[in-house]
């Protein structure tokens, strides 16, 4: 059983890195905004068999309170988290894209001072500082004399933030909405959210017509990197813990890397191994306070 668990969490991690990858592979192939909502359209589909009785039955009792966490969650976490992310792959690589994903634990710090009021301390700053200069490190590309931040980095940063603006926005809730529930929701309200952006690339003539390889990629952003992804994380947490379950995410800054040298012919450099290494010293250390107080 432990084995099945841990065989699942691997599974699991590299479903999600892969999703960095597939995106920059069809980055000619779809539009961001096409890409996201189709993932959307997906996930609401696959789920609706499952979920309509119940949202039938739950949506009229929602509090308004209720609607207002259900709107920032498909906001932060409905699309365009994704929509930046595949946005950002067009302009910067998938090595330095997924290594911002280490940055997610201090953008929650950051957020759930002023949404939840949980101060922040002098070492936790200090930590946050570290993990911005790693950022800075990787986006700038080790050229401190000449130093240019590239677009693409600073999307796949804003991602993170929504990403946890998202997570803090989680603890939020107080609606009666199962998982599966609560995932359509997120989906539904979040295709509001990307209209202007699919009609704006429209107007742009971007790629909005589906080939092959982008159909694929959304299929997979959708039922693997999304709902199976999920699963297997739900799976994992019940059985090995969520603290054993959680610490396993920065592996994935890693597998992605690995993944993009195998698929895409990227190599990491010398400012990919400091900028990540710096950027989880800074976790470490605004870490430092939480696991004193506990």
């Amino acid at each position: 059983m432990r084995f099945t668990a841990w065989a699942v969490l691997l599974g699991t991690l590299l479903l999600w890195s892969g999703n960095w990858i597939v995106a920059r592979a069809v980055r000619n192939d779809i539009s961001p905004g096409l890409a996201t909502a189709g993932r959307l359209v997906i996930v609401a589909c696959v789920l609706s068999p499952f979920v309509w009785r119940g949202l039938a039955a739950k949506l009229p009792a929602l509090a308004p309170r209720d609607w207002k966490v259900l709107w920032l969650l498909a906001f932060a976490g409905g699309g365009l988290h994704l929509a930046l992310q595949w946005l950002g792959l067009h302009y910067t690589t998938a090595t330095s894209a997924t290594l911002y994903l280490s940055t997610a634990p201090v953008f929650i710090l950051l957020l759930a001072a002023p949404v939840l009021g949980e101060r922040i301390g002098l070492l936790q700053w200090l930590g946050v500082a570290v993990s911005f200069a790693g950022v800075a490190l990787i986006g700038m590309q080790g050229r401190f004399l000449n130093p240019s931040f590239n677009v693409g980095d600073l999307c796949a940063l804003a991602s993170m933030a929504l990403w946890g603006a998202y997570t803090v926005f989680l603890r939020l809730r107080r609606d009666a909405l199962d998982t599966a529930e609560f995932i359509a929701m997120v989906c539904l309200l979040g295709l509001v959210f990307m209209a202007p952006w699919v009609a704006a690339e429209a107007i742009q003539g971007l790629t909005l017509e589906l080939n092959a390889a982008g159909a694929a990629a959304v299929l997979y952003s959708a039922l693997g990197s999304l709902l199976l992804a999920y699963a297997g994380w739900s799976y994992v947490v019940k059985r090995l813990g969520a603290a054993r379950a959680g610490v396993t995410m920065h592996l994935m800054p890693a597998i992605a890397v690995g993944l993009a040298a195998l698929f895409l012919g990227e190599r990491p450099y010398w400012y990919h191994g400091a900028g990540v290494a710096l950027i989880l010293a800074g976790v470490a250390l605004a870490s430092m306070r939480a696991r004193a107080a506990a």
